[in-house]
């Protein structure tokens, strides 16, 4: 009885540890948007080919981790898998999270959704040791704008900068959400390379480093919002745990920060002393009309040209229109900008060029033109009113108008072109030779038979040449050097965007382009005898300071983030910089 017993208490657990359970299972089914919800995703036996289900609604900030749970108790095994993830939620409401699937012996298993609901955030209790806490406390994302209350068009900057306390670091950051700035023109500037500067940040001791500049002009009046900028960053906070030599080891957290929104208070323009031909323009500028010629023939082209330079709103407004007799012929303006945004708004010239053809002899004047504009300096408006100007025609037919005589009337009769007026003017001939000629000791029958003596000479000097180059072990290494420098600079032009692809292809092709032009290896690379050598060569001071700093910039994309606008800055600058030194470099 008692062996029955046995062998029916042996199968049951043979059978039970024969089924096979694949489930899901999260920490929480309810949570703040601030807060990160876990989810495990575990087996009881082996599988293959797991497939996570689509977190449509959360970020993945953590995962996917395995862990494998293999032991014996009393002689049963016991054995578990699970694939665990770290979400962070996108938005409030109530989500479902989707079926997962796995391979186990050949079968397929599914996981039963989950629904999970989203909050408002809460108030999470204060944990000095919580790493998430350490690094709420210790990284910061400013706006700070230039001017809180400027006029209508009046430039403005913002600029944004991720403060970092002394004892946390930032691996990497990407941007989750851009300011759409709905209601002012704007544009960013780009930041050439970032810089930590020590500053304070609340009395405090922090260091800085500038994300994005922009420049705004404000295009409405009343108070105007500005979008904050959010980023996903990697914080290295430090933790309770020290290595051997007694440091504390870091440990690497997700945290979300935002530069908050800020209200911007434009004031309309006065109404006051404000000129008819007011045309929007607000800044400090000149005003300039002139004109390529005074002395001309009938039938020639002149150009007058519209100009105003200065500082200010120069793409937001249009020139004042040139008013010239009916009697010249005058083509529509050609419009040219030179103009460059830096953090003190825009700059440089617009101007308007008219060409003018006049058809008779006289004395033809440009009439004064005036341009105003509100000159933010002095909060008053200005009008500059240009020099009238006298083109005379000395040669050429005279008008009607300036004679004596009213009898006759000239006037200008319109060119037509008949269709099809010039068919009869045929270009392509098909006329046949009365001649024919023939191969035989023609100049082609003495070239065809000539050539294999000429080919046999050059096979033998460039088979010579190829002897002489394999030979040459310094030229070989010289030629796969330069080689692998435009192979591995290739490289870094497709690996733009990655980060880390990049830097490293790019600092492979500038030590092969070295190894190339000075004949040293990479063990005899440093900073100091790499600028004793290029300076050896009669390269330029500030060519070697940029070469430098292109390699500083390759060593410290290691641990700092870098944007696609400065990796192709950096590529960019890096292909200038080789092209100067094949330049300067004597051999």
């Amino acid at each position: 009885m008692k062996l029955k017993l046995h062998i029916i208490a042996f199968l049951i657990t043979c059978f039970a540890s024969a089924q096979v359970t694949f489930e899901a299972k999260v920490s929480k089914k309810k949570l703040g948007i601030n807060e990160r919800l876990r989810i495990d995703f575990v087996m009881n036996k082996d599988g293959d080919n797991f497939n996570p289900p689509n977190f449509e609604n959360f970020t993945i900030v953590g995962g996917p981790s395995q862990a494998i749970n293999n032991s014996w108790i009393n002689g049963v095994r016991s054995f578990s898998k699970t694939y665990s993830y770290f979400l962070a939620p996108k938005k409030r409401g109530r989500f479902t999270i989707g079926q997962s699937t796995i391979e186990i012996e050949g079968e397929t298993y599914k996981t039963l959704p989950i629904t999970v609901e989203v909050t408002a955030a809460i108030d999470k209790p204060k944990d000095v040791n919580d790493p998430n806490y350490i690094a709420s406390q210790n990284i910061h994302l400013v706006a700070e704008v230039s001017k809180t209350n400027p006029y209508l068009n009046e430039a403005i900057t913002v600029v944004y900068k991720l403060y970092i306390s002394p004892n946390t670091g930032v691996e990497t950051w990407r941007e989750l959400d851009n300011p759409r700035y709905a209601d002012f023109w704007s544009q960013n500037i780009n930041v050439k390379e970032l810089k930590l500067i020590n500053s304070t940040y609340k009395g405090e001791d922090y260091r800085y480093v500038v994300l994005r500049k922009t420049v705004l002009y404000p295009q409405k009046t009343g108070k105007l919002n500005i979008e904050p900028l959010t980023l996903d960053i990697k914080v290295q906070v430090p933790t309770n745990r020290r290595d051997i030599f007694g440091s504390r080891l870091l440990k690497t957290v997700h945290r979300t920060v935002a530069a908050g929104n800020r209200t911007i208070n434009v004031k309309p323009l006065p109404k006051e002393g404000r000129p008819l031909d007011f045309s929007g323009a607000v800044g400090s500028f000149d005003f300039e009309v002139s004109a390529n010629k005074s002395q001309l023939k009938a039938t020639e082209a002149l150009e007058a040209t519209v100009k105003v330079s200065g500082k200010g709103n120069l793409k937001l407004f249009e020139l004042p229109k040139l008013t010239l007799p009916s009697s010249l012929e005058v083509y529509e303006p050609e419009h040219s900008e030179n103009v460059s945004t830096t953090l003190a708004g825009m700059q440089g010239q617009i101007s308007d060029t008219y060409t003018i053809v006049p058809s008779y002899q006289g004395k033809y004047p440009i009439p004064s033109v005036s341009f105003s504009y509100f000159d933010i300096n002095t909060k008053r408006y200005r009008t500059i009113t240009s020099d009238e100007l006298v083109i005379n025609v000395n040669e050429g037919p005279i008008s009607s108008e300036n004679t004596n005589e009213n009898t006759t009337t000239l006037t200008k009769e319109p060119v037509v072109q008949v269709v099809g007026q010039f068919l009869s003017f045929k270009t392509k001939t098909n006329f046949i030779p009365i001649e024919t000629s023939y191969f035989y000791k023609s100049k082609s029958f003495w070239m065809l038979l000539l050539v294999p003596f000429l080919i046999i000479p050059i096979t033998i000097l460039l088979r010579r040449k190829k002897i002489e180059r394999d030979n040459d072990i310094v030229g070989n290494k010289i030629r796969t050097a330069n080689k692998l420098a435009r192979k591995y600079l290739s490289e870094a032009k497709k690996s733009l965007g990655n980060k880390e692809e990049f830097y490293n292809a790019l600092e492979r092709a500038l030590h092969n382009y070295l190894k190339s032009k000075l004949h040293i290896e990479t063990s005899e690379f440093s900073k100091d005898k790499i600028s004793e050598l290029l300076t050896q060569k009669s390269v330029n001071n500030n060519t070697v300071v940029e070469f430098n700093s292109l390699l500083e910039s390759c060593e410290l994309a290691r641990y700092t983030p870098f944007s696609n606008v400065e990796m192709q800055q950096d590529y960019d600058k890096a292909v200038r910089v080789i092209s100067t030194l094949d330049k300067q470099i004597k051999r």
